[in-house]
């Protein structure tokens, strides 16, 4: 008997396929044009404004005028300094907020809640927020960009709505267990929030570090400012060092654009994973849901709780095996 010949059935283009990866491809360029066209000017010795896909003239003498430039190293160590602490008290403070919101028996917790919501959306303005720090006596001094920043009530909503997609059968199994709301916020909800506090914990950090303006406004003191405004103020207002390397203008200038971005561009790809899986986050909560009282006593599913699963559920479990 003769074999017939299988063919694989042709897949259908669609018209909504195609627009969508025009869209994506327009967008792609968007973005990756501007950044290569400043990478590519940081290396170019010619400081001509044109677009290039290669520098004409590679050189280095942008980074190394940069590098050599000994007023820029105390700002780069305010601005990491604040960078990690400002990010520290903002992930603190917004998970003990987001966590301390979604306890259902608190007396209170609408009226906290609406009033972080009237907040967010009304208020002070500059002249109260400046006599605030003042009173606080963070003027003219880096600690400002820390306090600032260290507490957004935006961020605090977007840790509140993610952990209340967390099962709720974790927080009753441990409950039941005996683990006080500290350790549950400890041993289970923090485990399994990494993919919002990478998420979270980057927005901080792009937003501490890249503030100019709170500098503008609140410091004057030379040694208290932070890295951006001393490349602003050596780029922009023509204060360039004097050093032993010939560059133009505009090769510095895009030269330091690529010194300020370039901490984040080497940190993301180590936090891409989380940003991915947080796309799936509900779907692997529903599985976690209806396998937790299984694994619960090995302790080894991903978070160090020390929770044993009590006789209930593995009653529970027993029965529904039967079924």
């Amino acid at each position: 008997m003769a074999k017939t010949a299988y063919r694989k059935p042709k897949k259908k283009v669609h018209v909504f396929d195609i627009v969508n990866y025009i869209v994506f491809i327009l967008i792609g360029l968007l973005v990756l044009v501007p950044i290569w066209k400043v990478v590519v000017d940081s290396f170019n010795a010619v400081g001509v404004y044109q677009f290039r896909l290669w520098p004409e003239d590679f050189t280095l003498d942008g980074y190394k005028t940069i590098i050599h430039t000994q007023r820029l190293y105390r700002p780069f160590i305010n601005s990491v300094i604040t960078t990690v602490l400002g990010t520290f008290l903002g992930l603190l403070l917004s998970t003990l907020g987001g966590y301390v919101l979604i306890q259902f028996d608190m007396p209170g917790r609408n009226f906290f809640a609406y009033f972080l919501l009237f907040t967010m959306i009304f208020s002070g303005g500059m002249i109260p927020e400046y006599l605030v720090m003042k009173q606080l006596h963070l003027v003219n001094s880096m600690w400002i960009l820390v306090v600032k920043h260290g507490m957004n009530v935006y961020n605090l909503v977007l840790m509140r709505n993610f952990f209340e997609g967390i099962p709720a059968s974790l927080f009753e199994a441990a409950e039941i267990d005996g683990c006080s709301p500290m350790g549950i916020f400890f041993k289970i909800v923090l485990p399994l929030s990494k993919a919002a506090l990478a998420s979270i914990g980057l927005m901080f950090a792009v937003t501490v570090w890249n503030d100019y303006s709170t500098v503008k406004i609140y410091i004057t003191n030379p040694d208290q400012v932070n890295f951006q405004y001393q490349l602003r103020n050596m780029i922009m207002d023509g204060d360039t060092p004097t050093t032993q390397y010939s560059v133009s203008q505009n090769t510095l200038f895009y030269a330091a654009i690529v010194c300020a971005i370039l901490p984040f561009m080497a940190l993301y790809p180590f936090l891409q994973k989380y940003f991915v899986k947080g796309v799936n986050i509900g779907a692997v909560k529903e599985w976690f849901s209806s396998h937790t009282y299984l694994d619960l006593d090995k302790g080894n599913f991903g978070f160090p709780c020390a929770v044993s699963v009590s006789k209930f559920h593995k009653k529970r479990c027993a029965g529904e095996a039967q079924k």
